[in-house]
């Protein structure tokens, strides 16, 4: 539905901002896609973190900020991608298809969790997630050819380290361009409609006839496979090495959790702020030990108390403005004295 006119206004939806949108995506895009060609490596390479990031903390964001699952537990499936690098790997496909592979089967995987961890609600559902991550990292260590509990690493992985951080550089620019674009897609689709109802009120959704679990499911789904994308690529950026303590941690849950709380949860800009705040600061400040932990601790609890809409929430709603538009607005017309109201589905 694009607009409605009735009487003397009309539901717009942003369509000329969103055009600007996609436009100014585009561009940055592909000036990122071009930059390792300008910039020096070391610089591009330092990206790659950030773009992980942003996508850990956008699949988040739509599963907790627009859907109301607040998950505990999407370090099962940065695991399982991780992991799936490694099987599809010595099944002889190269580790780029291998995580593109991995990510599929981990959303297929994600399907029937679904139906375990649907059955539970609110604190519950919380902690079920992150009992659902344990059980994966369980099973994966009682395999001795994912290296069991000491980790692995990705056979023949002989690529020049040159070559090989571009490539990596550029599946991890793809991948957050797909998080955000999917996001921005599914927002201003009707199931994005059906998302937001189902956070506010899921019992009054589904008495209006919003298919809540199929919208759910679909969610869930899309950001298992994106955190297992996100999860590939911190493999490989870790030069094809991983261990179950590692890429199985709790932490990750707790960054992506920070970064969407500091950004602005239920918006897609504020994620990718967060994540911008949060690499800035493990640049320059992780060297501190324990005290860069206080100092996360310290600033989110700051946000909480006088943001708690995160830093974009707060600009947004005190300037009303947004860079992907996926709301509505009414705006005034001025119909003609016999004009028939009509509508465009």
């Amino acid at each position: 539905m694009s607009e409605l006119v009735a009487g003397a206004v009309r539901v717009d939806r942003y369509r000329k901002r969103m055009t600007i949108t996609l436009i100014v995506m585009a561009a940055i895009v592909i000036a990122l896609a071009i930059a390792p060609y300008i910039l020096d490596p070391s610089i591009t390479s330092s990206w790659i973190k950030l773009f992980y990031l942003i996508t850990l903390a956008t699949m988040w964001n739509l599963l907790a900020g627009y859907a109301g699952m607040v998950s505990v537990g999407q370090q099962a499936y940065i695991g399982l991608g991780a992991y799936g690098l490694f099987v599809f790997n010595d099944l002889g496909a190269d580790p780029y298809t291998s995580a593109i592979i991995a990510s599929i089967v981990v959303g297929l995987i994600a399907l029937p969790v679904s139906f375990v961890a649907f059955r539970l609600r609110g604190g519950y559902f919380a902690i079920g997630t992150w009992v659902i991550a344990e059980v994966a990292r369980q099973i994966v260590i009682r395999f001795d050819a994912l290296g069991a509990g000491r980790g692995r690493s990705i056979s023949e992985y002989t690529a020049d380290p040159i070559y090989r951080n571009l490539f990596i550089y550029w599946l991890a620019l793809g991948i957050v361009a797909l998080a955000i674009g999917v996001t921005f897609y599914l927002l201003r689709s009707r199931m994005g409609i059906a998302l937001q109802s189902i956070r506010d009120n899921e019992v009054a959704a589904r008495a209006l006839g919003v298919k809540v679990n199929r919208t759910k499911r679909i969610v869930f789904i899309i950001s298992a496979a994106g955190c297992a994308l996100a999860g590939a690529v911190i493999c490989l950026q870790a030069i094809g090495v991983a261990s179950p303590s590692q890429i199985f941690s709790v932490s990750y849950s707790a960054f992506m959790i920070f970064m969407v709380l500091i950004g602005g949860i239920g918006t897609i800009e504020g994620p990718i702020i967060g994540a911008v705040i949060y690499f800035v600061m493990d640049l320059y400040f992780s060297q501190l030990g324990l005290w860069y932990l206080v100092v996360l601790g310290v600033l989110a609890v700051l946000v909480t108390l006088f943001l708690p809409k995160g830093i974009w929430g707060e600009l947004s709603e005190r300037f009303n403005f947004s860079l992907f538009p996926v709301g509505h607005r009414l705006v005034p017309t001025t119909p003609e004295p016999n004009e028939t109201v009509t509508g465009r589905r």
